[in-house]
């Protein structure tokens, strides 16, 4: 995070690898910090930035806060790809909360 800090211009990519390594951390609060100042500095979060959150609350046990990521995505003009998907999935998976899985699946 230090070194995102550091950067005079930071992107897109730079912020998804920053929120991926969060969750490989199981900081899914400041995973999600990340996601969220994201449009405070004219940046959009992508696909690939939900994914890499949705994948830290995965770690992080929070398989409710995975699916409302995942519904949130078409909201903000982005497709909920097969990565985004798999990561919700992981998290219903690791909460238990198969009814979600199996809705999840449906909706692929």
């Amino acid at each position: 995070l230090e070194l995102l800090r550091e950067l005079r211009t930071p992107d897109a990519v730079a912020y998804s690898a920053a929120v991926s390594a969060c969750g490989k951390g199981r900081q899914v609060q400041m995973a999600l910090s990340l996601l969220h100042e994201m449009p405070a500095i004219q940046l959009a979060p992508n696909e690939i930035t939900y994914s890499a959150a949705i994948s830290a609350c995965a770690q992080g046990g929070q398989w409710q806060r995975a699916e409302a990521l995942l519904r949130v995505m078409p909201a903000e003009g982005l497709f909920a790809n097969e990565i985004a998907f798999n990561a919700a999935l992981h998290a219903c998976e690791k909460g238990g909360a198969w009814e979600i899985a199996l809705s999840l699946l449906a909706e692929m």
